[in-house]
């Protein structure tokens, strides 16, 4: 990678962090953009994408879980059946093209319901008990799906915990922040048992990451508005889903 590719993408990873992090996400839709952008080999993106995660969510976690933001009940559940479904996704080894699919997918699927979060859905609601045969099966569903493409799922999660009433807003990024952590690390487990392979410049966006996140977690307790940032990564991602699935076609 030249220099100048280099430091683009340290800064966009950056970036990325920042704002993710600051609504208690780690980052995958927006660093699985970012490495579809700037043309990252796609045996280099999944377990790039779930290291930044794990880096991300875990000081989303400590700074969400310690204002109090957080439903254990609903936290448990979930996981029940996404960590191994995470572990399993992590440790199959897709073609390229099926996995440029997938993560296009993902990427518009992301983008509109990042939208559709923050534009639709701003305000407090009262809320339901989450089911818990319901609960498991969003998980597995999303654990499978996170540890194929190498995300954490909380940007999948957010929206269903949010449209289904089944918790308030503001424990979802709790809930959403800890899910990240414990399905990037099963998903890079099971990747790592069958491929181990690394990205060789992983050490340059663990430290853009780290940064961002520091910055991007004292900066949500501020509640400052970030409706025009998400509107502009809503973009990028939809771009770079749109690219996945059409480059094989160009």
């Amino acid at each position: 990678m030249s220099t100048d590719n280099l430091i683009l993408a340290f800064s966009l990873f950056l970036i990325i962090s920042i704002f993710y992090s600051s609504v208690g996400h780690a980052g995958a839709s927006g660093y699985l953009a970012i490495m579809a952008l700037l043309s990252f080999a796609p045996d280099a993106i999944k377990p790039t994408s779930l290291i930044l995660n794990i880096i991300v969510a875990s000081i989303a976690s400590v700074k969400f879980l310690k204002a109090g933001y957080f439903d254990r009940k609903i936290f448990l559940t979930l996981i029940i059946a996404s960590v191994p479904a995470a572990f399993f996704g992590g440790y199959l080894s897709i073609s390229p093209w099926f996995f440029k699919l997938i993560s296009g997918l993902f990427l518009i699927i992301a983008s509109v319901s990042m939208l559709a979060k923050e534009f639709l859905l701003k305000n407090e609601i009262s809320y339901s008990q989450m089911p818990v045969v319901s609960g498991i099966i969003v998980g597995l569903v999303i654990g499978l799906i996170s540890g194929l493409i190498g995300v954490g799922g909380g940007v999948f999660l957010s929206p269903i915990l949010i449209l289904f009433r089944w918790t308030s807003i503001k424990n979802v990024s709790g809930i959403a922040a800890l899910f990240i952590l414990v399905n990037s690390i099963a998903g890079l487990a099971g990747h790592i048992t069958a491929i181990n392979q690394i990205d060789f410049n992983i050490i340059f966006w663990v430290i853009a990451v780290i940064i961002g996140a520091m910055i991007g977690t004292w900066f949500g307790a501020m509640k400052f508005n970030n409706r025009i940032i998400l509107v502009c990564l809503s973009i990028v991602m939809l771009s770079a889903g749109l690219k996945f699935i059409l480059s094989d076609l160009l």
